[in-house]
């Protein structure tokens, strides 16, 4: 089993904000058993430092360093926002992935991860599918 799952996968997501978003993504974690609310909150500090936008609507929101012993078990959320977030200026984040890492075990899902931001057509298709495995498939295969 990869280390993202079907209850770590939010489809259709509203946000209020890149803030709301970040929230809902650590809460995601947070729900998995993956972190603690002080990690969330570092995600947030983290962002305040720096942007966690990737490009083609994707951005990766993760604590820092300081934050690795709120990390229980390495685990990866999934936001779809179908109508987009603000990330930065005039940059919408449509999938928001947040990513909590004890070691290296996310590496494949930022690989595969890479692909999405390199092929609009599949980044099209996972920020506006209504199935979850098809995000799930995706960020967990085997490279």
């Amino acid at each position: 089993m990869g280390i993202l799952s079907k209850e770590s996968i939010r489809l259709n997501a509203r946000v209020l904000n890149k803030k709301d978003a970040i929230y809902q993504c650590g809460k995601l974690l947070i729900d998995a058993g993956c972190v603690t609310q002080d990690y969330v909150d570092g995600m947030l500090a983290r962002e305040e430092m720096m942007s966690t936008y990737l490009g083609n609507g994707v951005a990766i929101p993760h604590g820092q360093f300081d934050n690795r012993s709120d990390i229980f078990n390495t685990g990866i959320s999934v936001l779809q926002i179908p109508d987009g977030v603000e990330w930065d200026e005039g940059e919408q984040a449509y999938l928001v992935i947040g990513i909590a890492a004890l070691r290296d075990e996310h590496v494949s899902v930022l690989a595969n991860l890479a692909e999405v931001i390199d092929d609009e057509e599949t980044a099209l298709k996972m920020r506006t599918t209504t199935e979850v495995n098809i995000i799930l498939d995706y960020l967990n295969k085997e490279n």
